[in-house]
């Protein structure tokens, strides 16, 4: 583990990493920027497995006002690593992307299988990020054409957990709803208001089971082709919000506001080729499992948490 860089240490799934992997190496931003300038030979990349991370993230809100530095921030730290890692000799790189880089109807066919990643543009909503990420799949590839580099991408879809982004305004669907409806409790308010009408279906994978998958891949998945990683069970939006109000025993009303925007109806992935792997449906944390200890922890820390302190 002492051969393994995480880049994005600090967010989610970097800080279930340090909770399951807390020998391997993290380093900060500032780290990784002199890392990926002149000096990263002095890091000394050979022979290390990178477990590429670090991203700019945000809810639909945030996508659709700040798409531009979405793909901006995006695309640079993406290039800056990967052509780090192919200078400095590393071993394997893993980048981690998203689902949403995915074509929307009508270019697609459900569920999602890796080799329609490039049969159209993404979902307008947030095309920004998702061009930034789909283009690490094209970078991966070139770097191992003509470098012969080990670069893989692997692509999970909404992830939830602890020492996730609380932030109203940036923060992803599960996260969001679960300080809205703690606050709403805290305050006694009599409602709270969810973006669109709740019909929206999506999946979602518990930030510990990506770390365990991205392991099982340093040793198992050495292939061009990005490989898809997430729990394909899907929920609407308004079945998990009621589960959130459930375990946090939130009593109050819930209010869809359709004037707001909810992006897809529904984008489900077919994890076929990891299950081939021998990766089990089993391995993956049930939603109302992870729900509860993602509560949990929100209520324990709060209102320490990121997103809100900060």
């Amino acid at each position: 583990m002492k051969n393994i860089i995480i880049t994005g240490g600090t967010g989610m799934v970097g800080s279930a990493f340090k909770g399951l992997y807390p020998e391997s190496d993290y380093p900060t931003r500032h780290q990784l920027t002199v890392i990926c300038g002149s000096e990263f030979k002095k890091y000394h990349f050979e022979k290390k497995t990178i477990i590429h991370l670090a991203a700019k993230v945000g809810g639909v809100k945030a996508n659709m006002e700040q798409v531009a530095d979405f793909y901006l921030e995006n695309a640079k730290l993406n290039q800056a690593v990967l052509s780090s890692a192919a200078l400095g000799g590393a071993k394997k790189v893993i980048s981690l992307l998203s689902t949403c880089i995915y074509p929307d109807k009508p270019y697609i066919t459900y569920p999602l299988t890796e080799d329609q990643l490039h049969l159209g543009p993404p979902h307008h909503s947030n095309f920004g990020y998702a061009y930034a990420k789909r283009m690490v799949d094209v970078m991966s590839r070139a770097y191992r054409q003509q470098y012969g580099c080990n670069f893989i991408t692997a692509i999970p879809n909404n992830l939830y957990g602890r020492n996730d982004n609380f932030d109203l305004e940036n923060g992803h669907v599960i996260p969001s709803l679960i300080r809205k409806v703690w606050e709403a409790k805290l305050e006694n308010k009599p409602y709270i208001e969810c973006w669109g009408d709740g019909s929206p279906l999506r999946e979602f994978t518990y930030s510990e089971d990506i770390v365990k998958i991205l392991m099982f891949l340093v040793e198992k998945y050495d292939e061009p082709e990005p490989i898809n990683i997430g729990n394909t069970s899907e929920y609407s939006i308004k079945s998990v919000l009621q589960l959130i109000c459930e375990i946090l025993e939130y009593k109050g009303e819930i209010i869809y506001n359709t004037d707001k925007p909810q992006g897809q109806h529904r984008k489900p992935t077919s994890n076929q080729k990891l299950l081939d792997l021998g990766w089990k449906k089993e391995d993956y944390t049930p939603l109302e499992v992870g729900l509860k200890n993602t509560c949990s922890w929100f209520v324990k820390n709060y209102p320490n948490v990121r997103g809100i302190n900060s």
